[in-house]
Formats: structure tokens, C-alpha cells, sequence
């Protein structure tokens, strides 16, 4: 395992770890300076594995346009069984179908969800490993996934530095009395019980992107969702909390709830009781269990896919405004769709409330963020009392526009809405680049 400051002509690998995918960028540090980070790697190439715990998992593997080699498209691979598994198919074909020579990779930069007390990035050691490790019961969903690939990036590179970067870094400088939970501090203190908030690469890259917006509110809207407000560069809030299952509802995870509806939801009663002898011990366990996998609009509707919720919303609707009789199940897609509305917009007025309507831009990032013109239209419809207003054409044409931000509102006399397409693997090779003690001088 190697500690060491790395050849600046090495290679960059960033690696995302998420509950069911592994996204990889290998990046090539091109020796530009600090100063114009923007310009400081180039992207060699791409890969993306899906659907990693419901095989067979999909592999795609796509190279820049000055990189040889052949690219593949969503090729189902059943070797794959987990993200060790991914990682080591991602290596095979790296060596067997691309002209990069794996020994170019100096450091891998690692998406960890969680990082507790860590606020830099840090070189993977046993004690930094096992520090992580120990951290995987606050974000199940992901960090166990983070650390399998560091033991493979570990055996398979083994002249490489894997490094850490944590999501919960981003938020260091949330101020004491919003971290601070209203509990027994001597407790609190003592097992790390705050609120450390996630997404924190990504919304670093989007405060990157432009950086003369500097006091945002940024959605990063996707299977895991959350919110932040952003005040002159820093994190003044977020949504989640000591873990990502609280604040919006994901694709599994509940969101913020009323924290004894656990034990009514668990108990031998049926209903809500506080009789003792129908009480059921639910263990840390089997509580997150149902509020980050068995909850969420997945469980109001059967879908993960919030794409697919909206479309039968849709088709709904138009049966509904044809005059055909619509059975009241069918009411739950829009159901689900206005729950998710309902708590971005809360959220959205408190913390431009907290910013003191000093907001440049409103920001939406995340696969759904991205993709949903329909949620992207509710939301800013409903915040035209805050002086938002969308451009409907500019909405609609998004994937078709280049570039990592686009423009979707009203500029005149309007507050700025926006589209950012956040790259973490990115943010992760830039901060990893700027980093002087990475690399030999």
C-alpha cells in the first residue's frame, strides 16, 4: 500500500461506489496550475456498471475521442456479483481492450458517503480503512460497497495511493447550533451524533462550475435525494442529517419522519398503540432496513424509477381528463410524485428564508434533477412567490444543450434557475490534482 507523492505525470482513477453501481473516470493530470481548475485534468475514459445486486449487471465502457480502444455499451456480464466483482471486470477489460497500461494509475480517488471526523481526503491506511469501516452502520447503503473496491484497488494496484474522499466534508462548516441535534450532549459528543449531511462532492463541483454563484439552493435529486443551502461558498444547511435516510424521500429511503413511528409501524397491534405487551424490539438493524430499503417511493409505488412514476402519472391524468373512471390505486403515482414535491418545496422556502432571499441561483442536479422536466416545473411554478420563473422551452430542451450548467429560467428581472450535470468522479480528480502533497515537486 503505497504512501508515497506520486510521478506528475501518473494517472487519476476515481471510483463511485453506489448501493447498486459503480462509476468509474480515468483522468490524466495535464500540469496545469491550481489557479485554472477547471483545465487541470483531461478524461481519458468512462465506465459505468449498473444493477450490481439484481444480476446480471450492466457494463458500459466509453473512451475519450483522443483514446483507443473498444467501447461497450451496456453489455450484460454475469461474472459480475458485487462491486469487487465490477471493479475487477472494469481492470480485465482496461487491460484487454484499451491502450492504458494500469501501472499509469498513481492514485484512486474514492467516493466514501460517510467520513465522521475526517474532513480531507485521506491516503487508505489500516487505521483510516478500519476507521471507515466502523462507519458503514450510518450509511449501509453505500460505504460498504466504497470499502470493497478499496480491497480490490488494494490487491490489484497495489503501487497506487487509494485515497478517500468523503461526502460528509462539504459540510464542516454547517454552523454548531444547525449540526447539533436537541440532546444529551455529553452522549452526543461522545458517539459523533450530529447531523454531517452527504452529497458534498457533488455540490462542491457545482459550486466549482460557476463560481461566481456563491449562495445557492442546489437539489441533487436522484434515487438518494437531498438539498443544501449554500451561503457565500459554504454549507449553512442540508437536508440529511447523521445519516442519508433522513430529510427528502429517496427510491428506498424514507425521509425525514416522525422518529417513534418505527415502533407503531413494527408492533403486534396493527395500529398505533402504546400498550407494552404488543411492543416489538426493533433493533438498529431492522430500523434501518425498512427506512433505507423498504421505504421511499418504491414502497408507495412498486418503481424505483421516479422517470416511470411520472410517466403513469401522466397517462393517468389524460385517462382521468377523458372522462374514463380511474381507480383509486392508480392515484398513487401522483401521490408519490406530490409527497417528493411537497418536501423540496418546504425545504426550498426555509433555507431561502435562511439565506435571507439572497439566493443566485436555484439549482437542480442528480440523475432526476437532470432528467424530470415535469418535477423541474412543479417546483419553480410553486416557487414563483420567491421570484423563480422557468423558461419552458429552455426546460424542456435541457439534453439537448451541452455544457455542465444550463440555463432554464426567466433571466429578466428573475432569479437564476439552473440544470447542473455534477460529475463527483470529476470534483474527486480536481481535488485530487490541485493537491500538492499527492505529488512529487
Amino acid at each position: 500500500m503505497s504512501a508515497d507523492p506520486a510521478p506528475k505525470h501518473g494517472l487519476i482513477l476515481a471510483v463511485n461506489a453506489g448501493s447498486s453501481s459503480l462509476k468509474i473516470s480515468l483522468f490524466k493530470r495535464d500540469g496545469a496550475s491550481p489557479e485554472s481548475p477547471h483545465d487541470i485534468v483531461d478524461l481519458l475514459l468512462t465506465s459505468t456498471i449498473t444493477n450490481i445486486s439484481q444480476p446480471p449487471a450492466s457494463f458500459s465502457f466509453q473512451l475519450a475521442s483522443h483514446a483507443e480502444g473498444r467501447e461497450a455499451k451496456k453489455e450484460p456480464v454475469k461474472s459480475i456479483k458485487d462491486h469487487a466483482s465490477a471493479f475487477q471486470h472494469f481492470l480485465d477489460y482496461l487491460k484487454r481492450e484499451a491502450s492504458i497500461d494500469r501501472s499509469e494509475i498513481v492514485h484512486i480517488c474514492h467516493r466514501v458517503v460517510h467520513g465522521g471526523d475526517y474532513f480531507e481526503p485521506v491516503i487508505i491506511t489500516d487505521e483510516s480503512y478500519h476507521y471507515i469501516e466502523r462507519l458503514s452502520d450510518l450509511a449501509p447503503l453505500h460505504n460498504g460497497g466504497a470499502l470493497s473496491v478499496m480491497k480490490a484497488c488494494i490487491q490489484e494496484l497495489p503501487n497506487a495511493n487509494s485515497i478517500a474522499y468523503f461526502d460528509t466534508s462539504f459540510h464542516r462548516t454547517m454552523p454548531q447550533h444547525i449540526s447539533m441535534y436537541p440532546i444529551r450532549q455529553d452522549i452526543a459528543k461522545k458517539r459523533g451524533l450530529k447531523k454531517y449531511g452527504f452529497h458534498g462532492l457533488s455540490y462542491a463541483y457545482i459550486l466549482r462550475a460557476d463560481p461566481s454563484q456563491t449562495s445557492l439552493i442546489v437539489m441533487h435529486l436522484g434515487s438518494g435525494a437531498s438539498m443544501c443551502a449554500i451561503k457565500h461558498g459554504k454549507s449553512l444547511d442540508t437536508t440529511m442529517g447523521l445519516t442519508p435516510v433522513s430529510g427528502l424521500p429517496g427510491a428506498t429511503r424514507s425521509g425525514a419522519i416522525d422518529p417513534s413511528l418505527i415502533f407503531h409501524y413494527t408492533n403486534r397491534a396493527g395500529r398505533i398503540s402504546h400498550d407494552r405487551s404488543v411492543a416489538v424490539n426493533v433493533h438498529v438493524t431492522e430500523a434501518e432496513e425498512i427506512l433505507n430499503k423498504r421505504s421511499g417511493w418504491a414502497a408507495l409505488t412498486g418503481t424505483t424509477d421516479f422517470g416511470t412514476i411520472v410517466s403513469e402519472m401522466k397517462k393517468v391524468e389524460a385517462r382521468r381528463e377523458s372522462g374514463e373512471v380511474v381507480a383509486e390505486e392508480e392515484g398513487k403515482w401522483k401521490i408519490a410524485f406530490d409527497i417528493m414535491l411537497d418536501r423540496i418545496l418546504g425545504y426550498l422556502g426555509a433555507y431561502y428564508v435562511k439565506l435571507g432571499g439572497e439566493v443566485d441561483a436555484l439549482v437542480f442536479a442528480g440523475g432526476i434533477g437532470e432528467r424530470s422536466i415535469e418535477l423541474r416545473e412543479a417546483v419553480v411554478e410553486n416557487a414563483k412567490c420567491l421570484g423563480f420563473a422557468l423558461d419552458p422551452q429552455a426546460n424542456a430542451e435541457v439534453d439537448g444543450k451541452d455544457g455542465a450548467v444550463v440555463d432554464i429560467g426567466k433571466l429578466k428581472d428573475m432569479r437564476r434557475v439552473v440544470v447542473c450535470r455534477t460529475d463527483e468522479q470529476l470534483e474527486m480528480a480536481k481535488e485530487c490534482a490541485m493537491s500538492p502533497k499527492f505529488w512529487q515537486q
